[in-house]
């Protein structure tokens, strides 16, 4: 990890209570600690995805819960939503921490970013559209869980911040994709930690640094949602989707 100053290891924590608030209240968030680890840290990449992973076993936990809690992983819709995501996690997540291996880093990035601005896009166009749209189909959700689980194995990103807008782009309701994301993020922070641990790829110390306030985050974040118009909710999507793309496609 080499030397952290307190100022460096202040900004980490404070970048994981905002990851956390992005994860429960509009999806993406959870690169933010990455985002730290890569600028504050002298981690190698596989340490900061193995790091950034870890952290969102509990986040992805405590925002099931919480969505459990609120009724909106209750509706049988949802639950069905968040049981495919969670299933083609399994899969999806070890065949990215194998391609993490093979494929060359700066090509992912610039497709990543790229996938990211398109969403957000996709996001923006499907919002505006005034008919109404029918939920996605089992097999789009499928699809839709298992590119994202072979996206967050390579990276270390959390699941919601693709599974969310892709979803809504999709035709989902926001509360439902943000409340199945978390189940799917549950899943994909498990497998990713134990095959980045398997390489000893984490730092437990930052791990912890940025999950305890992560965790504050994102019962922030899952009031923030739930108190939100769903119109607000898509807006910020798309603007923290378009943030994030230049930081993505350049890493």
């Amino acid at each position: 990890m080499g030397e952290l100053t307190p100022l460096a290891g202040l900004m980490l924590a404070l970048l994981g209570l905002a990851g956390g608030i992005g994860i429960t209240a509009i999806g993406p968030g959870g690169v933010l600690p990455t985002v730290g680890l890569v600028a504050l840290t002298t981690l190698t990449p596989a340490q900061v995805a193995g790091t950034a992973i870890a952290t969102h076993v509990a986040t992805g936990a405590v925002g099931t819960a919480a969505y459990v809690r609120s009724g909106q992983l209750r509706a049988p819709q949802a639950r069905t939503t968040a049981r495919l995501l969670a299933g083609t996690a399994l899969i999806g997540t070890v065949a990215g921490i194998i391609v993490n291996s093979l494929l060359a880093p700066h090509v992912f990035s610039m497709l990543l970013g790229a996938l990211v601005a398109a969403v957000a896009a996709l996001v923006l166009v499907r919002g505006r559209r005034r008919r109404a749209r029918g939920h996605p189909s089992r097999t789009v959700v499928a699809v839709i869980g298992l590119l994202v689980a072979v996206t967050a194995g390579i990276v270390g990103i959390g699941g919601p911040m693709l599974t969310v807008p892709l979803l809504v782009a999709a035709g989902c309701e926001v509360l439902e994709a943000l409340a199945a994301a978390q189940a799917q993020s549950v899943v994909i922070a498990t497998v990713g930690t134990v095959g980045y641990l398997l390489q000893g790829s984490i730092d437990w110390f930052l791990a912890v640094l940025i999950g305890i306030p992560e965790l504050a985050g994102v019962l922030i974040g899952w009031r923030v949602a739930r108190s939100l118009p769903t119109r607000t909710l898509r807006t910020a999507m798309v603007v923290a989707l378009f943030a994030l793309a230049p930081y993505l496609a350049l890493h």
